[in-house]
């Protein structure tokens, strides 16, 4: 499978890579016929920073940052980010004037929720979500209805790959989207062509990574 694999720059830096695979894959939404692989650039310090740079970039200073809540296994992004806005001139309003950088915990019924210990980093908070791929949009309304549970109020989204350019009116800043990938489709289970012409999944997938079949 990895054989297949073709290389995409960034439009914003061409340090920042992303590996994509053609296929037929399953998510836990829908069906796609392409893996979005971003392995190296959540995991090397170097790619991790700059992918973070390009992100920051987005934001003005007129935004206040308190928290940013990673997913996907994103917490080195995230606390880039974090560094990054802070040179940027942005700010947080926490006392210390330092932003947090947390992670949900998904528990066994799949609710995504804050511990106690940490729902201070979240409660009246201004919160930037950080994702690593938003496909359909589902687990982000997910991670907004969480945010807004706890009390925390949502003013920016960031993922490194996204099919959405908003979701629920709130823009998504990423650094690559579908204009990177012109044939990247996402089907339901139902109507997936590969399904209907019974063509065998290559992996099932998720933003950590894939498993195969």
């Amino acid at each position: 499978m990895e054989s297949r694999a073709i290389k995409i720059h960034s439009r914003y830096s061409n340090k920042v890579v992303m590996k994509i695979i053609p296929g037929h894959f399953a998510t836990t939404h829908s069906h796609i016929n392409y893996y979005i692989d971003i392995t190296t650039l959540k995991i090397r310090q170097t790619e991790a920073s700059e992918a973070a740079r390009c992100l920051a970039a987005n934001y003005s200073v007129n935004t206040p940052v308190d928290t940013i809540v990673c997913m996907d296994g994103m917490e080195v992004i995230g606390a880039f980010l974090a560094q990054w806005l802070t040179e940027n001139g942005i700010h947080s309003l926490n006392t210390h004037k330092s932003m947090y950088v947390v992670t949900p915990e998904i528990d066994v019924n799949r609710q995504i929720i804050f511990r106690d210990n940490v729902q201070n980093a979240i409660y009246n908070k201004n919160v930037l979500l950080l994702l690593a791929s938003a496909t359909t949009g589902k687990t982000v309304m997910r991670c907004m209805d969480c945010i807004n549970y706890y009390g925390g109020r949502i003013v920016g989204i960031s993922a490194v790959f996204s099919a959405l350019p908003e979701i629920e009116g709130q823009k998504v800043y990423s650094l690559f989207s579908t204009k990177d990938i012109p044939r990247y489709q996402t089907y339901s289970v139902r109507d997936c062509p590969f399904c209907q012409k019974h063509q065998k999944l290559d992996a099932i997938v998720n933003s950590y990574g894939y498993s195969r079949l």
